[in-house]
């Protein structure tokens, strides 16, 4: 039949550490419970002893005081252990998590030098200047496509500018003040006609 019936062994993710705050906690439980069970005798006992003052028995009253007193010390050694048992068991579970912590800090550290080995600083540098190259170069279409002068067209327009200032003064031909003489439209017409009665004559003569 083989492992049939058997079921993959997988391994326990339970630690030592784990097993040990686990006996701890138990120890701590177990020290409650008998811290319990003192202070119901040492309540118990007092109220007796109580009783026996009342009743005039002084004697059995003294040893259920001094038997109280016993007990009442070990309340206090057992308070004293279970401090220590819960400290012990604060200190182990702040050291796995400090454990858990450098771990990932390991694995981070090594995730970090395998992703650096992927890309030199050559390749970082070559990226950033073929990036900021292309980013220029969209600058430049974006502004031709707005119709704006480049820096290169500014110095260009002021040098020109700088030119013509210092050029001399050109004199430029007067505009005649006289107004133009205003032609009747009839007047215009009739210089048409005889024009283009004349035309086909000039052109003969010209044959």
């Amino acid at each position: 039949m083989g492992n049939v019936f058997g079921r993959n062994s997988q391994p326990s993710r339970v630690t030592d550490q784990d097993k040990a705050i686990l006996q701890l906690k138990q120890q701590r439980d177990k020290l409650k419970q008998y811290q319990k069970k003192i202070t119901f005798q040492v309540d118990k006992e007092r109220l007796l002893a109580k009783q026996l003052l009342k009743d005039g028995k002084k004697e059995k009253a003294l040893v259920l005081l001094k038997k109280k007193r016993h007990q009442d010390q070990l309340l206090e050694k057992t308070d004293t252990q279970i401090s220590n048992l819960e400290h012990m068991v604060q200190d182990i579970e702040f050291l796995q998590i400090e454990m858990n912590v450098i771990e990932g800090l390991r694995v981070g550290n090594e995730c970090l030098k395998s992703m650096q080995q992927l890309m030199s600083i050559e390749e970082v540098e070559k990226i950033l200047d073929e990036t900021q190259e292309a980013v220029e170069y969209q600058r430049q279409i974006d502004e031709l496509l707005a119709g704006s002068l480049t820096q290169e067209d500014e110095d260009a327009v002021l040098a020109e500018f700088e030119a013509i200032s210092q050029e001399d003064d050109v004199a430029l031909p007067e505009i005649p003040n006289e107004p133009i003489p205003h032609v009747p439209k009839s007047a215009e017409l009739e210089r048409e006609r005889k024009e283009a009665k004349s035309k086909p004559n000039r052109e003969m003569l010209a044959a």
